[in-house]
């Protein structure tokens, strides 16, 4: 639905008028609405009318009235067009290799290839190209959405805050753990030397239990706690079912494992190993520490004398000749971190742009990658070292404010479309498809 559609149909529309006299009766694809510059045509509404139904049948869904279904295609189309408008206005256009993935990965979803799914569309007696273009507006749909709602949507900290509190109450309630609990008594009375003998020993305990050592046998032999004589073993146990001294020292970031303690009360001293937890998930992350040197392409720097220098700098690395952290601090252009020597830190490879986060991901320790491309210009990147990390935390925090944003989204999304609505001048030429206000 182009502008030369617009002017196109319109040119039809008028000759057509005027040959009635000199010409049989045709069918004539009608105006059914006006969008600023654009057409929708009747032909856009049975197209329409026609996948809809067809999606419903294949859900096995009931189909809608007829008449209230046609207000309601002719209006979803309305503000398809807007923010295809808007989008064009402000530049915004799916690249092909998105739409190719997004093709991809539909006919990967029917079990076909692509070649497959084109070959079955115009079987079925309908246009490939047409298909590709309703998906390119599809994506688009999507993105401008994405890009013109985020910036209205305000989301604080203190929000943010409440939600985690709010998942890790949720969490608590569904919380087991399976835990074993070693208790050396001691009485608050007890002498000095008494009270340094028994942590002596607990100390000793936990080390022996953090080595290896089994904290059920050590029970047996040791603990003068309540389930001693079956090896300290608790079982399973939601959060508001164990003694609040030692519900006191778990929480929902302990793993499976962690031996805590000794700790005191005035009972003794005690260790606890958690031996499982279910309910709640640890995130474990991979985080890599890696350094690169960054150079930009340019007017008097082309993409393949930028590519070449690179090159040149790894060999230097490689022959001995020159330190990364001497190149990277010469040559890169990236700031942060060519003071640094080029070296990043350890980081979620995920925060990266696709080229790098996959450089960063499959490199090994040690070796220097070949030049590589990305948006910010060519790399050579050195892994220095992965770690495993418990992300937790961030992962409750990124959860709590993907469900705010979610909870926030349909109601500005409504609002944002009112308001380009308001904005465009949209004339219904059909009465029987206006949609009366409530």
């Amino acid at each position: 639905m182009k502008l030369t559609k617009t002017i196109i149909c319109a040119l039809f529309l008028v000759f057509s008028a005027h040959q009635t006299t000199f010409a049989a009766e045709v069918q004539i694809d009608k105006i059914e609405a006006i969008v600023n510059n654009e057409l929708i045509l009747s032909s856009d509404l049975a197209t329409m009318k026609r996948e809809l139904i067809t999606r419903y049948k294949e859900n096995g869904q009931p189909l809608p009235d007829m008449d209230d279904f046609d207000k309601q295609v002719l209006d979803k189309l309305i503000s398809d067009v807007l923010q295809i408008q808007v989008a064009t206005r402000i530049g915004m256009r799916i690249s092909d290799a998105q739409l190719n993935q997004t093709l991809e990965e539909i006919a990967r979803n029917r079990n076909k290839s692509l070649l497959k799914m084109r070959e079955d569309i115009e079987a079925s007696g309908k246009n490939y190209n047409a298909f590709v273009e309703d998906i390119r507006n599809e994506l688009t749909i999507n993105e401008i959405r994405q890009v013109m709602v985020r910036q209205r949507i305000n989301i604080t900290d203190q929000e943010v805050d409440q939600m985690v509190e709010r998942l890790n109450q949720q969490g608590e309630e569904t919380l087991e753990f399976n835990f074993a609990h070693i208790l050396l008594k001691v009485s608050p009375e007890a002498s000095p030397e008494k009270k340094l003998a028994v942590d002596e020993k607990a100390n000793e305990l936990a080390l022996q239990i953090e080595n290896g050592a089994d904290i059920k046998q050590l029970a047996i032999e040791n603990s003068e706690g309540p389930k001693a004589l079956e090896g300290g073993d608790w079982g399973w146990r939601k959060m508001d079912s164990i003694p609040s001294l030692l519900a006191g020292q778990l929480t929902e970031s302990n793993k499976k494992g962690d031996v805590i303690g000794p700790f005191h009360s005035k009972m003794g001293v005690h260790i606890i190993q958690v031996l499982d937890k279910k309910g709640a998930e640890s995130v474990i992350t991979e985080e890599v520490n890696a350094r690169h040197i960054l150079v930009k392409s340019n007017i008097i720097l082309s993409d393949e004398k930028a590519k070449e220098l690179l090159s040149n700098l790894r060999q230097q690395i490689i022959d001995g000749t020159k330190t990364f952290d001497e190149l990277a601090k010469e040559y890169s252009q990236d700031p942060g971190s060519a003071v640094k020597g080029g070296e990043l830190g350890y980081a979620d490879p995920s925060v990266y742009v696709p080229e790098f986060r996959d450089a960063a991901i499959s490199q090994p320790i040690g070796e220097i990658s070949q030049p590589f491309h990305t948006v910010h210009g060519w790399h050579i990147l050195e892994v220095i070292d992965k770690r495993k990390a418990d992300t937790t935390d961030q992962a409750t925090k990124q959860k709590a404010y993907s469900l705010l944003f979610r909870q926030r989204f349909p109601a500005e999304v409504y609002a944002w479309l009112n308001e380009i609505r308001q904005e465009a001048y949209i004339k219904i030429i059909n009465p029987k498809y206006i949609i009366e206000e409530e």
